[in-house]
């Protein structure tokens, strides 16, 4: 398959860039610096002259608090963007990956406890949030044959590089250094995820004409305060975690209580569940010490 990876220097691009090679498949990488997803010209000035079957964009605004006083470039990067994308797909006659997120989610589901399932109807909060819902919304509308994936709370080697925001796990290990004690938000319950994971499984989804809306996050759940903790203790570092309410943290943007996603959908398409967190993050751990 001919692909355009937009967003290949990402965290989640940069684990899709090499395993999609090694499944045989001939990627464009595309960086920020040679697309402007949000510009509908360059677009398609940049993906016309390619023989492509599908694209496929990780790229988004994804500084969350930030999209609270920037909301309509937020909304240009993550709504437009992908409408741009699916409406030259669709013209095109190719297929199109859209990556979503866990924020779409913003309310609780009923009954409580139970995981988001790709039939629940999202509740957004927040500028963030509502971009991405309408990206995803864009996609579908526009584009025939899709794929639109949900997931939570990546993290990769590529931030080792500088890649995007940075991720949780890597400002625990920084701040874990710096401190003995530290004070994590704990009445958030979802799942973060390692993009080496993800990006197997996406690998697995797209090469299936199963088109459609999925959920895919490491399996179990959990909250921020008991990542950490879990984090210091695989890293051997001695630090205090302190749980605190998300009031108490006070970011400006608003983040889902509980953003758990049920992955039984994709995990029918794709042979099986992505991994448990708790060995996501053991591998994770294991493999950045090639990076450092």
């Amino acid at each position: 398959m001919r692909v355009a990876l937009i967003g290949a220097n990402g965290q989640l691009g940069s684990d899709l860039l090499p395993r999609l090679k090694e499944a045989g498949h001939e990627v464009v990488p595309l960086r920020h610096a040679d697309i402007e997803i949000a510009d509908a010209m360059q677009v398609a000035e940049v993906l016309n002259p390619l023989p492509l079957d599908l694209v496929i964009n990780a790229a988004a605004y994804n500084l969350v608090d930030r999209a609270e006083d920037e909301p309509d470039i937020a909304y240009s990067v993550n709504a437009l963007g992908p409408r741009n994308l699916a409406r030259l797909c669709e013209a095109q006659g190719w297929r199109l990956f859209h990556l979503s997120t866990d924020y779409v989610f913003g309310g609780v589901p009923d009954p409580p406890g139970r995981p988001w399932t790709e039939s629940d109807v999202p509740q957004p909060s927040g500028g963030y949030a509502i971009g991405k819902l309408a990206g995803e919304h864009f996609v579908q509308a526009e584009c025939s044959r899709h794929f639109v994936v949900r997931t939570c709370g990546l993290y990769g080697v590529a931030a080792l590089r500088g890649a995007g925001k940075g991720n949780f796990v890597e400002t625990m290990l920084r701040l874990g250094r710096e401190r003995r004690q530290l004070r994590v938000v704990d009445d958030q319950r979802c799942t973060p995820t390692a993009t080496a994971d993800l990006a197997d499984a996406l690998v697995r989804l797209i090469e299936t004409d199963a088109f459609g809306l999925y959920h895919a996050t490491n399996s179990g759940s959990l909250t921020w305060c008991e990542f950490a903790r879990e984090i210091f203790r695989l890293a051997n570092l001695e630090v205090e975690v302190t749980p605190i309410t998300t009031t108490e943290f006070g970011a400006k943007a608003h983040r889902p209580a509980f953003s758990v996603l049920d992955g039984r959908k994709l995990a029918s398409v794709i042979g099986g569940p992505l991994p448990d967190w708790h060995e996501a993050l053991a591998g994770y751990l294991a493999s950045r010490g090639k990076f450092v």
